[in-house]
């Protein structure tokens, strides 16, 4: 299942994200899409504010650490920044198996995984939209739990 939505700016991209942490459970695999500065630590950060009930809850960006993780209720999330790896196992050091069975995991450069991306995982491919502020947004659903939701979702962000 696929679906496209078109932001006009950061607030859009943050209601998709709210959107997105309203359905969020334990095991949620979700792969961050996109060049740099499209947007995807935003995306992040919206989603685990929404998440946690605090627009102001500080959301530092995990490049350098590689992962922060947060314990919220309902369900916590780990917050991981691939792009400085090289090998996926290297990935193996953030112990990012726990993170797939026990949390919310939020993925930048998922291309770093190679073959330990589960198969149940929510792909987010963020674009240029139709001006500097706007973003396409693509949602490619694996997994049955992932469909129903991203097919779940209805109406057009800001």
């Amino acid at each position: 299942m696929e679906k496209t939505v078109d932001i006009k700016d950061q607030a859009g991209t943050e209601e998709l994200a709210a959107r997105l942490a309203a359905v969020a459970q334990v095991g949620d695999v979700i792969l961050m899409h996109g060049t740099l500065g499209m947007g995807k630590s935003a995306f992040c950060r919206a989603y685990i504010r929404a998440l946690a009930q605090n627009p102001h809850e500080e959301v530092p960006s995990p490049t350098f650490t590689l992962v922060q993780i947060y314990d919220l209720v309902p369900v916590p999330v780990w917050h991981f920044d691939l792009y400085r790896l090289s090998d996926p196992e290297e990935v193996h050091e953030l112990d990012i198996e726990d993170a797939f069975s026990e949390a919310v995991s939020l993925i930048e450069w998922p291309d770093r995984l190679d073959y330990l991306t589960p198969e149940a995982h929510l792909d987010i491919y963020i674009e240029p939209g139709s001006n500097a502020d706007a973003r396409q947004i693509r949602l490619v659903a694996s997994g049955e739990s992932w469909q129903q939701r991203i097919a779940g979702l209805n109406g057009n962000v800001a």
